[in-house]
């Protein structure tokens, strides 16, 4: 069944012209040629015919495949592209006037694709120049490895093989070579080339229905670019699989395609097609490197992977190998205004790229060696009881916490919450430093970082990690009330940061904030630190409690009616308050008993 495509347009008729001028808006060194619609020419703003002294190097074709041409205009590449309508030849004046309007004395190359239509409009244009006096060479690119090798005039289409002969050649002529010498390079480049296409897809033309041809799990092999049939439909494969076939079938020795035997040194362009995700183009790109190297035994010297030479809105990529030499890796690395030539993929290639080895932690404790005491300190044991109360109540208030987020959440807060606190009594039995209040903080972040998903697992870890942190500039083994209450408040401070939660937002600093305000105040008052411990829980489980005034501003529960939230407090809030209150109620017991 067809269907109209959506897109992003307003006058089918007008899409070329109107991209044509966003593309100068963006660039400021590409200019147009005033002749809209007829006369459709991107062209270097710093160059004109009549005193530019090298050789410039002319492409274009049909437009639908951009950046192709137009957006490898630039010194270095091309000095002007010629734009036809959608998957239409230019007319014979547009590419004339693009002759004239870059072309000095030295001349100018034309680089074009293997297609009739193209063929026949540039070599008229080409005649037309000459006639005029303008010197003018013509090499023609046909890549494509897809089909059997044609029996015809017709050749091999020409694909995105094409975009490495203009840099190629747009290097050459910006050394100031001569013409004939440009045109030989580029010649000799797109002998070297092949490229073969896969297809999810095909392509909607502006103001068309999209056409049904490909069916749902088919994939098609060697479809052109301007969504002709290609070589064969069959079923989606892994990429594995794909990669796989289309190398083997640009460089069968059967065909013969290219020159490119074991040993070579090449090139390879993973080219999207469209409408296919960086990310499935890198995939591709990181499969088909090793199987050059170690299925068909090349020297991969270059790889370019993105969007060159697309076809509108298709599905899928082509791979482009080109046997390389030192000339066209140095034509290759030159540098290039062109705004859509990639950087960053000049300059030897690995043969193996050996992933770099994780930095181990600053921390002046290693990870390996921590490990529960065999011996207690008093201050081991009390915060080892404090830790184990903490973590009981967590998991005793589990489905009550589970019941309230079910009104204001997605209703896993109490079983999150429960791994995480489990997680802790187990890990506190075999590798808690309890003697090292610091590092022991610390590990509490790591066992609820390994359980605890979501949002709250990070909250929770950065607190953690934060009071660390706080509590490792103080340095001794015996923590006082005070460095307690700074590493507390740091803690608070990073998660604010971090998630972005103030005090009345409905979330676990509701409880915290409060608290911490009530410890920092008797401590300020020289109350014993133990009791203003216990003082400020009462204002955590306060602050908890008064979360069902509040609308919130965080979290799922910001989708949340008022009606709602006002009937049950911040789960999270809750087993804050849970947590610390029995910390505390652990501490006094045992403070005075030890």
């Amino acid at each position: 069944m067809d269907f109209h495509s959506k897109k992003l347009i307003n006058d089918p008729n007008d899409v070329v012209t109107e991209f044509i001028e966003g593309l100068v808006e963006t660039y400021p060194g590409l200019q147009y040629l005033d002749g809209f619609p007829e006369v459709k020419v991107v062209l270097r703003a710093d160059v004109s015919g009549l005193t530019y002294d090298k050789v410039s190097v002319i492409s274009g074709g049909g437009s639908g495949h951009e950046p192709a041409h137009a957006g490898f205009v630039g010194e270095g590449m091309l000095t002007a592209a010629i734009c036809g309508d959608v998957f239409a030849s230019p007319p014979v004046d547009s590419i004339l006037a693009g002759i004239r309007a870059v072309t000095g004395p030295s001349g100018c190359l034309l680089i074009v694709k293997n297609y009739t239509g193209d063929r026949l409009n540039f070599g008229l244009a080409a005649e037309q120049a000459k006639s005029e006096g303008y010197k003018v060479e013509m090499v023609i690119v046909g890549d494509d490895c897809a089909l059997p090798p044609p029996r015809g005039i017709a050749g091999r289409r020409g694909l995105a093989g094409t975009i490495l002969v203009h840099k190629v050649a747009g290097a050459a002529a910006a050394s100031g070579l001569s013409l004939d010498e440009v045109a030989a390079e580029a010649k000799r480049a797109s002998e070297m080339v092949g490229t073969m296409g896969v297809a999810l897809s095909v392509c909607t033309l502006p103001g068309q229905v999209t056409p049904d041809r490909l069916g749902p799990g088919k994939m098609e092999l060697g479809l052109g670019i301007h969504g002709e049939p290609g070589a064969a439909v069959a079923d989606l494969q892994p990429v594995d699989i794909v990669v796989s076939h289309v190398l083997s079938q640009i460089l069968s020795t059967e065909t013969n395609y290219v020159p490119i035997t074991r040993g070579s040194r090449v090139v390879l362009m993973i080219n999207g097609l469209g409408a296919t995700p960086l990310m499935e183009l890198m995939i591709a790109a990181g499969k088909a490197v090793p199987r050059l190297q170690l299925e068909h035994g090349l020297a991969v010297e270059r790889v370019y992977t993105g969007s060159f030479m697309t076809s509108l809105d298709m599905a899928g990529f082509s791979i482009t190998v080109m046997k390389a030499d030192q000339t066209i890796l140095s034509r290759l690395d030159a540098p290039t205004k062109a705004p859509n030539w990639p950087v960053a993929a000049d300059g030897n290639h690995p043969p193996a790229k050996i992933p770099v080895p994780i930095p181990p932690s600053r921390s002046k404790k290693n990870k390996e060696t921590l490990s529960r005491p065999e011996q207690l300190s008093s201050q081991g044991h009390i915060l080892e009881v404090a830790i184990e109360a903490a973590a009981t109540a967590v998991i005793d208030l589990k489905d009550s916490l589970n019941e309230w987020d079910s009104k204001v959440g997605d209703g896993d807060c109490g079983s999150t919450m429960f791994r995480g606190a489990s997680a802790i009594l187990e890990d506190m039995k075999k590798c808690y430093p309890l003697n090292d209040p610091a590092e022991t903080v610390s590990e509490i972040g790591s066992s609820i970082s390994k359980v605890m998903g979501g949002t709250s697992g990070i909250i929770y870890d950065i607190f953690f990690k934060a009071a660390y942190t706080q509590l490792k500039t103080d340095s001794p083994s015996n923590i006082t009330g005070p460095q307690w209450a700074a590493a507390f408040e740091a803690a608070i401070a990073a998660v604010s940061k971090y998630g972005g939660a103030k005090a009345g937002y409905r979330t676990l600093l509701d409880a915290l904030i409060p608290a911490f305000s009530v410890l920092k105040e008797k401590l300020a008052a020289g109350e014993d630190s133990v009791e203003a411990f216990v003082l400020s829980a009462e204002a955590a489980v306060a602050g908890a409690e008064s979360t069902k005034n509040m609308q919130a501003q965080a979290g799922r529960s910001s989708y949340v009616s008022a009606e709602i939230l006002a009937s049950v407090p911040d789960p999270g809030a809750m087993a804050a308050a849970s947590w610390y209150r029995a910390a505390a109620l652990a501490v006094k017991n045992n403070y005075k008993t030890s």
